[in-house]
């Protein structure tokens, strides 16, 4: 089974601006606020590290993104995949980040495409908190590259 979620952010600024924060890897912390550590380049086939908060304070979470793409100010594609020793195909996620200009600022597509066993058991979860996810980490990006503080979620 497969699933999908998308959004958007307008932000007031250059495509090149957007570009810069987005693949600034070790500064994501400073702005991203489901990442703690990050590490890596986004090179097509090159594999970030990207810490995120502690779960129930037990569990550390680090994902391994594999960048597939990276369009320089327009588009940036990074695979994931979870998999329990001898039980691949258990959650994917491939996700797009496309910057479009528009009246002088740029319009930040995310598009995150889900497949795998656990897809259908994870739907209603991913329709409602990945969607709020995503938009307070669009928030916290669109503060980021126009110098505001950001707003509630």
């Amino acid at each position: 089974m497969a699933a999908e979620l998308r959004t958007f952010v307008d932000i007031e600024a250059s495509p090149e601006r957007v570009w810069d924060v987005l693949t600034d890897v070790p500064a994501m912390p400073e702005w991203n606020p489901f990442v703690v550590q990050a590490e890596g380049t986004f090179a097509v086939g090159e594999r970030l590290s990207l810490r995120l908060p502690r779960l129930a304070s037990v569990f550390r979470v680090t994902l391994r993104p594999t960048v597939l793409e990276a369009t320089p100010h327009r588009r940036l594609r990074f695979r994931m995949h979870l998999a329990w020793p001898g039980i691949p195909g258990l959650f994917d996620s491939e996700q797009t980040l496309t910057i479009t200009p528009q009246d002088g600022g740029v319009r930040l597509w995310e598009q995150a495409e889900f497949s795998g066993l656990l897809v259908p058991l994870l739907t209603r979860s991913l329709n409602r908190d990945r969607s709020q996810a995503f938009d307070e980490m669009n928030a916290a990006l669109k503060a980021r590259i126009e110098g505001r503080s950001p707003g509630p979620g």
